[in-house]
């Protein structure tokens, strides 16, 4: 039996992600949220996170928008469980930089999944696509920075 090619594998990854997301759903206790939107495709997402002594306890989000938007969103919120602001914020900047085409960015093993999106890369238009999701943690980050400062 001939094995399927890797391009058609990391496809039904992004559209399983899309058909069925994890995390999608309201956060009953946040400790942040952060809406981001872009218009120009309509891409929406509601970035929501429990975070207890630096750490995040749980993420999950609301929103719509094409597979890739969707699809990374729900990767990212099935990587942040447990993980540490720090960590978090590394996860993000690792992401944003493969969408910048850095191809040691891409072979960071701490993306996990979200390796399979590093295609999108080459087509500008939907770059910010995946990275709505990573620009609400990122914002998320910051505001809970603040609030903890303040």
């Amino acid at each position: 039996m001939e094995t399927p090619p890797l391009n058609s594998l990391y496809q039904q990854l992004i559209l399983e992600h899309y058909r069925n997301p994890r995390n999608k759903a309201e956060l009953e206790e946040k400790s942040v949220e952060i809406h981001m939107a872009n218009p120009v495709c309509g891409d929406e997402v509601r970035l929501q996170l429990r975070i207890t002594d630096d750490q995040i306890e749980e993420a999950k989000f609301v929103g719509q928008g094409c597979s890739i938007s969707q699809a990374a969103i729900s990767m990212m919120t099935t990587l942040l469980h447990g993980c540490s602001l720090a960590d978090a914020k590394i996860l993000a900047e690792c992401f944003t930089k493969m969408m910048q085409g850095d191809p040691d960015a891409a072979k960071d093993k701490r993306l996990k999944d979200l390796r399979v999106l590093q295609g999108v890369s080459k087509f500008p238009v939907r770059i910010k696509c995946a990275l709505i999701g990573f620009d609400a943690l990122q914002e998320a980050l910051k505001t809970h920075a603040r609030e903890e400062t303040s």
